[in-house]
């Protein structure tokens, strides 16, 4: 039954449509007024109807792009080559390899590193957050080149990490290098900065440009090791980008449920803080349990890419539950999830420290139990936060 007593008032998120002016019906000293704001405001100076009306100001969007490295920044010994080369362009380098955008934003860039993303260590994933939150409160969208075989991991750091408001955080990388014939990146470096400059981003937090598709960078997972297709978003297609024109099939949206982890920039600048270690081990047939037996003091958290929906074997099964650290069961396979309900039990039904996954994958689970243990989270607490949209 409707509550009487609570009101709900819509407000017009349209602010090109609802300005108003208000004009002054003193005749004398009659001037033109300028817009001096991008939301088109303007001064007190009297209007008259019959005035022409004034150019209008365009202040263009700040557009800040952080340099990683990757394939998108590397030159093959010959235009065929699409194995074996090496990234040493900058920023600079890919900038003058695409289109003239001088219309469309104003660009500053800081090549924060230059590495194959195979090489993105801890280190260099924490300076990518500290360079993005220092960068959000100066500009209206912010670029991140980064090589494709870990881009998804450090997507899902930003998207756990940081609260960004309406500022789109645009990652892009490339499949082919800059030297090959038909190379994709200066292609997706252009429309990546066409979409963190256009307004329909806002709102809609990490994306990722790649291949003329926009996705969602939260759930974004690379599927194949060579095609130009190379990822997978079952979640999170969200647009494309097709002859200059920005196409989004639903209204600004961020992923529900995702839980938010506050990093404090004092204690990356002194370098005091550090992700607690987690591994990943691979379920396969005859894995025993000597392997954890291996591992399990050297790290803090562990993740599993069990077969199927959470199957290990019965003793390892067994030595899971007697483990003081969490361990996480994910999956191996690309799709689906592990239910709560294929965890292993002991003798009084308690599930121990195993948690499931539910539809994260293996990386992407590591890197949240890693965050979990940073904020000293209790294995409940790291519970719940599994089983909020991940099903876990």
């Amino acid at each position: 039954m409707p509550n009487g007593s609570v009101e709900i008032h819509t407000i017009c998120e349209d602010v090109e449509n609802s300005q108003f002016t208000v004009q002054s019906k003193n005749t004398n000293n009659m001037t033109i007024p300028e817009f001096d704001s991008e939301l088109e405001t303007l001064s007190s100076a009297p209007i008259l109807p019959n005035l022409v009306k004034p150019t209008k100001r365009i202040r263009l969007p700040r557009i800040k792009i952080v340099g990683t490295g990757g394939t998108i920044a590397s030159k093959g010994s010959d235009s065929s080559q699409t194995a074996g080369y090496h990234v040493d362009l900058t920023i600079q380098d890919m900038l003058d390899s695409i289109p003239d955008i001088s219309q469309i934003c104003e660009i500053e860039y800081e090549q924060l590193c230059n590495v194959d993303s195979k090489d993105m260590t801890e280190h260099l994933l924490l300076k990518i957050y500290k360079a993005v939150s220092e960068a959000l409160q100066g500009f209206d969208g912010i670029v991140i080149t980064h090589g494709t075989d870990t881009l998804s991991e450090t997507a899902f750091f930003i998207e756990s990490t940081i609260d960004a408001g309406d500022v789109p955080i645009v990652f892009v990388g490339s499949m082919r290098p800059s030297t090959s014939v038909s190379a994709d990146g200066p292609m997706n470096l252009y429309q990546a900065i066409c979409i963190a400059s256009n307004p329909k981003s806002r709102g809609r937090s990490v994306l990722v440009s790649l291949n003329d598709q926009i996705s969602a960078g939260y759930y974004i997972t690379k599927t194949n090791a060579n095609s130009l297709d190379s990822f997978n978003v079952r979640q999170g297609y969200l647009g494309n980008f097709v002859n200059n024109e920005i196409h989004y099939y639903y209204p600004p949206v961020k992923p529900q449920g995702c839980h938010k982890f506050k990093l404090k920039l004092n204690d990356l600048s002194s370098g005091s803080f550090k992700l607690p270690m987690v591994c990943i081990i691979y379920g396969h047939q005859a894995i025993t349990p000597k392997i954890l037996t291996l591992l399990a003091e050297e790290y803090e958290g562990i993740v599993f890419a069990t077969m199927g929906a959470g199957s290990l074997p019965v003793s390892m099964n067994e030595m899971c539950l007697t483990l003081n650290k969490p361990i996480i069961y994910s999956k191996r396979s690309m799709d689906g999830m592990i239910p709560v309900a294929n965890l292993p039990k002991d003798s009084n039904g308690s599930n121990g420290n195993i948690i499931a996954s539910g539809y994260l994958n293996p990386e992407k689970s590591r890197i949240l139990l890693q965050l979990c243990l940073a904020g000293n989270y209790g294995v409940e607490e790291i519970r719940h936060v599994f089983g909020g949209v991940y099903g876990g």
